[in-house]
C-alpha cells in the first residue's frame, strides 16, 4: 500500500500486475446497458402521462419542474443533508470506536467521513479507502479490520430499511395492495421481509458460537466480536436519518404537487433505497421502482433523480469545507506527497 517509513536493507518487491476477473468487463457493460432499459422504461411511463395530458415528455417534465415551489425544496434538502452528515459520521464513528479504534474522537471523525463524500462521487469503494488509510496511519489499524466494520455498517443499513419498510407495510398494507398493479408486492415485501428477520438472528447466532468455516474469515472480524446490542444500536443510531428522509420526501413531493401520504413513504421509501444500492449507475434501478410504486405519478422518477444528485453534490460540498483537514489527518501538515508517506 505504501512505503515503509522505517529503514530497511531488505530488497523492495517487484511491482505486481493488477489482475482482473475476466467478468469485469461483461460485469460493467451488463450494468450500463440494463441501466439504459430502466432509463427507457421509466421515459416511456412519462411519456404515456404525458400524451393523456397532451402534451411530450419534455414539455410534461418542464411543467412538473416549473410547478415546484423551490425555494422551499432547498429549505428542506440543506439542513436535512447537513443533519444526515452528523448522523451518519456518528454511527460511523461508534462502530469504529468499539470494534478498530477506542480512542479515536468525533471530531476526527468527521473531516474523515466528510473527504468519503467527495470520493464516493468517483466510487463509493474508493470512499471508504479515506476511512481505512487514517485507521491504518493513525490507530495501525489493518486494512482488513478496518474494512470488516463497513462491511458491517452495509448490513445493517439493509436491516434497517427493511425493519422500517415492513413497519410502513404493516400499518398501510392496503397502500401496498394498491401499488401491486404491476408487481405482486403485496406478496414480494413480505416473503423478503421475514426471510430477513428469520436470517439476522442465526447470522448472529452463527458469529456469536462456535470456531471454524467464515468465522475464521479476517476480514469478518467484527462480526465476530459484535454482540446483539451492537446490532440495536446501530439501527438505534441511524434510525434518525431514515425517519428524516421519510418526512423530508414526503415534504419534497408535496412541494411538486405529488400526493403522498407518510404512510406511504415508511413503507415504500426505503424498499427504493435497497433498490438505489444495486450496482446500476444513476441509481436506475430506483427510478423504475419510483414508476411501479406510484404508477398514476411517472415523472416522481425525475424528481428522485433530482433529489439524489442534490444530496450527494451537497455531500461532497461538506467534504470540501473538510478538506484541507481531512488533508492533514491523512496526509501530514504538508498535504499529499507522492512516494513515501510522511510520518507523524
Amino acid at each position: 500500500m505504501s512505503e515503509e517509513t522505517s529503514e530497511d536493507s531488505s530488497p523492495p518487491e517487484a511491482p505486481r500486475e493488477r489482475t482482473r476477473s475476466p467478468w469485469s468487463i461483461p460485469f460493467r457493460v451488463a450494468t450500463w446497458l440494463l441501466a439504459a432499459g430502466c432509463f427507457y422504461l421509466v421515459y416511456g411511463k412519462i411519456e404515456e402521462a404525458a400524451a393523456r395530458d397532451g402534451l411530450n415528455a419534455w414539455r410534461y417534465l418542464v411543467e412538473f419542474f416549473g410547478e415546484a415551489d423551490w425555494v422551499f425544496w432547498l429549505a428542506l434538502m440543506i439542513p436535512y443533508s447537513v443533519f444526515f452528515f452528523f448522523v451518519d459520521s456518528h454511527v460511523t464513528w461508534r462502530v469504529v470506536r468499539w470494534f478498530n479504534a477506542p480512542d479515536l474522537k468525533f471530531t476526527s471523525m468527521l473531516p474523515i467521513r466528510a473527504s468519503a463524500y467527495i470520493l464516493s462521487l468517483v466510487n463509493e469503494q474508493v470512499g471508504k479507502g479515506a476511512m481505512t488509510l487514517y485507521l491504518l496511519r493513525h490507530h495501525k489499524v489493518p486494512g482488513w479490520r478496518a474494512l470488516s466494520s463497513m462491511i458491517l455498517l452495509g448490513l445493517m443499513e439493509i436491516f434497517q430499511l427493511l425493519l422500517f419498510s415492513a413497519i410502513g407495510v404493516a400499518l398501510s398494507f392496503n397502500l401496498v395492495v394498491e401499488a401491486s398493479t404491476q408487481w405482486p408486492l403485496d406478496v414480494i415485501l413480505p416473503a423478503v421481509m421475514i426471510f430477513a428477520f428469520v436470517y439476522l438472528p442465526l447470522h448472529i447466532a452463527y458469529f456469536r458460537t462456535g470456531e471454524g468455516g467464515l468465522r475464521e474469515k479476517p476480514i469478518l472480524t467484527a462480526f465476530r466480536q459484535a454482540r446483539p446490542v451492537h446490532y440495536f444500536l446501530i439501527v438505534l443510531f441511524k434510525a434518525p436519518n431514515l425517519i428524516g428522509a421519510v418526512i423530508v420526501y414526503t415534504f419534497a413531493l408535496e412541494l411538486f404537487q405529488v400526493d403522498v401520504s407518510l404512510g406511504q413513504m415508511l413503507a415504500f421509501l426505503p424498499v427504493i433505497f435497497l433498490a438505489a444500492a444495486l450496482p446500476l449507475p444513476f441509481h436506475a434501478g430506483a427510478l423504475v421502482l419510483w414508476t411501479v410504486l406510484f404508477p398514476d405519478y411517472p415523472e416522481v422518477a425525475a424528481f428522485s433523480f433530482v433529489m439524489h444528485t442534490f444530496f450527494v453534490l451537497f455531500n461532497a460540498a461538506i467534504g470540501v469545507l473538510f478538506l484541507p483537514r481531512a488533508n492533514r489527518e491523512l496526509f501530514g501538515v504538508g498535504g499529499f506527497r507522492v512516494g513515501r508517506l510522511p510520518t507523524g
